[in-house]
Order: C-alpha cells, then sequence, then structure tokens
C-alpha cells in the first residue's frame, strides 16, 4: 500500500498542479472581462457628455466585439458541449445583475459547471496528495457538498449583485425623478428629459444614468414610448421602475400632465427612501443586542462575580473544611 501511494505521488501532485492552472485561468478570463466591461462602461460614460454620436457607434462596436469570454464559450461549444440555458428567468436574472451581454446565460453556465466539477476533484486530489486516504463515505458526502455549493454559488452571486444594483438605482430614483420633474416644467418633453437628466447624473447615480441612456437610445432607433420603458422596467426587475413605467404610460395615453404625475411620484419615491432609513435605524437596536449579549454579558457577570468567589474560596471553604 505504501509503495502504491509513493508511486502515485508524482500523478497526483501533476493533477494539483493542472487544478491550480485551471483554477487559475479561469480567476484570470473572470478579472479580464470585469476589467474590460468597466473599462467600456467608463469610456461610454465619459464620452456621453461630449458627442452622443460617438459615445453610441463606440457602444455598438463594444457590444460586437469578441471577448475572450465568448472565444472560450464558442470554442467548448465547437467540441460538443452545449451551454445554452433553457431556463426563462435566467437571462432576466442575468440582466437585473448587470450582465446584459448576450453570451452572459451561457457564461454563467460554464462558470456553474467548472465549479460543479472543479471542487470535488480538488478535495480528492488534496486528500490523496496529503498521504491520508479518506473513506469513501466522507469522499462521497464531502464531495457532494462542495458540487452543490459550486452548483448554487454561482447563484448567489448573481443574486446579491442583483440586490446591490437594485438597492443603488431605489437610492438614487428620487433625485433622477426631481431633476426630471424640472426638465419637464421647462419645456422638455419626456425624452429630451430623460436623456438630460441621464447626462446630468453620470456620475452621482451611474446606473441610473445607463439606464436611462439605454432608453433614450431605444426611443432614437425606433421603439414606441411604452415599450421601451416597459423594457427598461423589465430590466430592472424593480416594482418602484414597474409602477413609474405604469405612470407614465397611464398619463400619455389620457392625456394628464406629466409634471404634476411626476411631482406626486417624485414626494411618494422620497418618502419611501426616508421610510427604509428609518426602518434600517429601528433594526439597529436589535442587531447590535447579539454581540452585546455574546461578548459584554459574559465580561459583566464575571467581573460581578469575581469578588464573591474570591470570597468563597478564602473564608467560606475553609471554615467548611475545618481548616479555620
Amino acid at each position: 500500500m505504501i509503495d502504491l501511494g509513493i508511486a502515485l505521488a508524482p500523478y497526483s501532485r501533476g493533477a494539483i498542479l493542472l487544478l491550480v492552472f485551471v483554477g487559475v485561468a479561469v480567476g484570470a478570463f473572470i478579472i479580464a472581462s470585469n476589467l474590460s466591461y468597466r473599462r467600456a462602461v467608463k469610456q461610454r460614460l465619459g464620452a456621453s457628455g461630449g458627442s452622443e454620436q460617438g459615445s453610441a457607434s463606440q457602444s455598438l462596436r463594444a457590444a460586437g466585439t469578441e471577448t475572450a469570454w465568448l472565444s472560450l464559450i464558442n470554442a467548448i461549444e465547437k467540441r460538443g458541449l452545449s451551454l445554452k440555458d433553457n431556463s426563462d428567468g435566467l437571462r432576466d436574472r442575468m440582466i437585473a445583475a448587470g450582465y446584459t451581454h448576450p453570451a452572459a446565460p451561457r457564461m454563467f453556465t460554464l462558470i456553474r459547471l467548472t465549479l460543479t466539477l472543479s471542487l470535488p476533484a480538488l478535495f480528492v486530489a488534496t486528500s490523496y496528495a496529503s498521504g491520508s486516504t479518506p473513506s469513501l463515505l466522507k469522499l462521497y458526502f464531502v464531495g457532494a457538498s462542495l458540487g452543490l455549493l459550486g452548483l448554487y454559488l454561482p447563484n448567489l452571486w448573481v443574486s446579491a449583485r442583483a440586490a446591490r444594483r437594485q438597492r443603488e438605482i431605489l437610492n438614487g430614483f428620487p433625485d433622477a425623478l426631481d431633476l426630471m420633474l424640472v426638465c419637464v416644467e421647462a419645456g422638455l418633453g419626456i425624452e429630451a428629459a430623460f436623456n438630460r437628466v441621464g447626462s446630468e447624473i453620470t456620475r452621482s447615480h451611474p446606473l441610473l444614468a445607463d439606464l436611462f441612456g439605454g432608453l433614450s437610445l431605444e426611443l432614437r432607433a425606433g421603439r414606441s414610448r411604452e415599450q421601451a420603458l416597459r423594457r427598461m422596467a423589465d430590466r430592472t426587475a424593480i416594482d418602484e421602475i414597474r409602477s413609474f413605467s405604469t405612470l407614465l404610460i397611464q398619463s400619455d395615453r389620457l392625456g394628464s400632465s406629466i409634471g404634476q404625475a411626476l411631482r406626486v411620484y417624485a414626494a411618494e419615491m422620497r418618502e419611501r427612501r426616508k421610510m427604509r432609513a428609518e426602518e434600517k435605524a429601528h433594526r439597529l437596536p436589535v442587531l447590535l443586542s447579539i454581540p452585546l449579549v455574546a461578548c459584554m454579558l459574559p465580561t459583566m457577570i464575571g467581573v460581578l462575580m469575581l469578588p464573591a468567589a474570591i470570597r468563597v474560596l478564602r473564608q467560606i471553604l475553609p471554615a467548611m473544611t475545618g481548616g479555620g
């Protein structure tokens, strides 16, 4: 058995090195794609204040450029492995999380498949390379747990990123509504107001600026106002944005004053933001009670009980044992 372990040692080292190489390659692809996406967004937002035609053409060229992730996905699918996910909500969840690339669902499937297979394989290789031979039951349960972790960890990441983006959009939406109300009352149309507000809040609220910029581009491309507003609401998956889109659509259909509707809805959104802040403030005492009870209460009990314990050890115990 020892000779077999010694003979397999070089192969286990090679397997570990191969897994480390795969992990580093996947991490490099993730970092490179994130950096290229952020660089493209910064260039597009920076150029939006100057010439809008240049930014539109630049975004179209950037969308058509084949990234390293897309090359990897195409190479894998050419080998016969399909990365298409048939679930309907995956595309919407990826868009809500900020991954608007058409190949984002396939990237998600590739990452989930890689983590599901590599984490159990890394555990098995590490266990045998360390010299200890784990039992089959341990290998089964730990490998299954790591496989489930790799399967659901990308879902948790996408959900957390979508929740963070939704929170940032909600926090900046009342300010954008106030600016839009000023633009509408100054005589601008709703399309020009979206374009103007999007260019003004580029630095303070970049997510909202990107959202309004996409809406303006869709309106310029010939899409109807109702369809563009509904698509904007679907991209964010936020109930407040859906209500805002419905409000503008109904005001446009009925011919009512858009300025008055914006004033009422802006006040309502500001009140909701205040209520969310008050709710977080009211939760703080409950959250602070957990570390107080876990950390400070035992210390206070020890400080209060220590003099009594010392007195018991010095006087009462010797008297009870007959020593004093």
